[in-house]
């Protein structure tokens, strides 16, 4: 028997999964963020390297005269000086610049004269980073070189590998969770069979137990733990068991002994109305406790190697209402699923409705209706006339032992009917519910079978 989960409460797969796919999110996530801060460094320092390359390239060109002015031999390769590079004298004025450079990156290329080997990036769209390199002679710096390059392919990778790798980590997550969830799934499948193993066994037969095949050593325990329940609850059983059998003989010799007493008192005094009617009612009472206590005593013992019993509503009904005393004119409807099932024996859930479905005759004008309906975790189970109903008052008290709405009606009873119907659903773990007037309405709630 499988139970649904309650609402808003996930699988233990579901948790187990989503756990584990949290944390590898997070080991990806770092790795994601290392990697792309580890490209990010490394072409940041493949600039400067080109950009020093350049830069010595150029200082090669330079030719330094004994008073410190600084010229550019025209007879090197200067073309480096065409790509972004600037020369700067020792006092900061410049000797030569590129073409066509912008006013923020000459700004930015006289900032970093004369402040030794530096780097700085300028503009946001385009972004230009600029390095610097001292020209010294005889120790003093005598020129600074200042070469730029354009960062916007190297800008690309890093978007190239930003967008890449999330991606990457995107599906790695997805493929993760989904085996995550089915390996999780393959090693609770086990478990959620011996359960429900567990559960059949409980409520069919209780000496059957895990056999000692080999298992890994969870499942192992839990077959031995579920093994133990079994054991304890076939020990509870045969305790039971037990104890009906002296039940069922402590409590008939006495009753029938007190039958047989009635019956000698009858035959003594014949002639004596008031004795015989007084002692009829011993002996109807002394019956009514007999099949009381017989239907509790079946009950019980039918359930001695199995779970509480099970029957259909509607098969007990339909033998009920035969048998019930109903007055002339009043009619019985019936409206049950015949598959509806209660986990209550039938001999117990007969003795139940029995003295509602006796009440709501004696009180109904025309009808009864019996009908039932799963309510949740429940089989609501009512009965309901259209007589006068019970008073809002006494809906409390209509279930208690031996209260009468009215003692002066001249019915024979004496209150115990629905005070037993009461104790027999809270003994299967059910209720009984009195709803007020006008109509008579009891709900029965017993659980499903």
């Amino acid at each position: 028997m499988r139970l649904p989960p309650g609402p808003r409460i996930r699988s233990l797969r579901g948790r187990l999964a989503w756990s584990a796919s949290a944390v590898v999110a997070v080991w990806v996530l770092l790795l994601a963020v290392g990697a792309n801060v580890l490209l990010g460094s490394a072409l940041a320092g493949e600039a400067d390297s080109v950009l020093r390359a350049r830069a010595e390239a150029t200082a090669t060109t330079l030719d330094v005269a004994p008073s410190g002015s600084v010229s550019v031999d025209e007879a090197g390769d200067d073309r480096a000086l065409d790509v972004g590079t600037w020369i700067f004298a020792g006092n900061g004025g410049l000797v030569e610049g590129p073409p066509g450079s912008s006013p923020q990156e000459d700004r930015a290329a006289r900032h970093l004269a004369g402040r030794g080997q530096r780097t700085v990036e300028v503009g946001d769209e385009d972004p230009v980073r600029l390095f610097a390199l001292p020209v010294t002679d005889g120790g003093t710096q005598v020129a600074t070189v200042v070469t730029s390059t354009s960062l916007a392919p190297y800008r690309a990778l890093e978007r190239l590998a930003l967008w890449g790798s999330a991606a990457v980590a995107l599906l790695l997550l997805v493929i993760v969770h989904l085996v995550l969830r089915a390996t999780v799934g393959r090693a609770l499948r086990p478990v959620q069979q011996m359960s429900e193993q567990a559960a059949r066994w409980s409520a069919d037969d209780v000496d059957r137990r895990f056999d000692q095949q080999s298992r890994p050593t969870e499942l192992a325990e839990l077959a031995a733990t579920l093994d133990g329940v079994l054991d304890r609850l076939s020990a509870v059983l045969r305790h039971e068991q037990r104890l009906t059998d002296e039940l069922s003989h402590e409590l008939r010799t006495p009753l029938a002994r007190l039958r047989a007493e009635v019956e000698l008192a009858r035959d003594r005094r014949p002639d004596d109305p008031e004795v015989s009617a007084g002692l009829a009612a011993v002996d109807a009472a002394a019956g009514d406790m007999q099949r009381t206590i017989e239907t509790l005593l079946t009950s019980a013992r039918a359930g001695t190697r199995s779970a509480p019993g099970r029957c259909a509503p509607a098969a007990v009904v339909d033998a009920l209402v035969p048998v019930a005393a109903r007055p002339p004119g009043v009619w019985v409807d019936v409206d049950i699923d015949p598959d509806l099932v209660v986990g209550v024996d039938g001999a117990v859930l007969q003795r139940l409705l029995a003295p509602v479905l006796d009440n709501a005759l004696r009180y109904a004008g025309s009808s009864v209706t019996v009908r039932a309906e799963r309510d949740g975790d429940r089989v609501v189970l009512t009965v309901e006339d259209d007589g006068p109903g019970v008073a809002a008052e006494d809906v409390e008290r209509v279930l208690r032992p031996g209260w009468r709405a009215d003692p002066d009606d001249d019915h024979p009873g004496g209150g115990l009917g629905l005070a037993l119907a009461a104790r027999l659903a809270a003994a299967s773990t059910g209720s009984i519910r009195a709803h007020p007037g006008p109509g008579g309405r009891f709900d029965v709630r017993l659980p499903p079978g």
